[in-house]
């Protein structure tokens, strides 16, 4: 069995309504190949895909949020907002929440990737 690892977020965040994606590398320093990145996804299919994926093998599953930043200036803010959340201090390690529900089908991610694409910013 695989490790799945994702964000722990307050049920009304807003960062959950984000496109996600999967990061599926090695669990181990047996192996060596190069990460695959899969999405966008909604977070509930990204989290369903990663634990299937996972359940059987011993890999890496990370699911994140994908941050549709549009410029150079916006992704130096987040660096520097990711930078100062921390202030030096390791995260609380708190029990990993367990996320039940069937794996969505190819024709579910399809219908998500419309619903995806309506929420990106449009060129301006």
């Amino acid at each position: 069995m695989g490790t799945l690892v994702t964000l722990d977020l307050p049920k009304d965040s807003p960062v959950a309504d984000l496109p996600w994606v999967i990061t599926i590398g090695a669990l181990g320093d047996e192996e060596d190949w190069e990460p695959v990145v899969c999405g966008p996804y909604e977070r509930p299919h990204a989290l369903a895909l990663a634990r299937a994926v996972v359940a059987d093998e011993d890999l890496l599953a990370v699911v994140e949020p994908l941050l549709p930043l549009v410029d150079a200036a916006a992704i130096r803010n987040e660096i520097e907002l990711a930078r100062t959340a921390t202030d030096g201090e390791p995260a609380e390690e708190e029990a990993p929440e367990v996320y039940a529900g069937p794996v969505p089908t190819a024709a579910d991610v399809r219908a998500a990737f419309g619903r995806i694409a309506a929420k990106l910013p449009a060129s301006e």
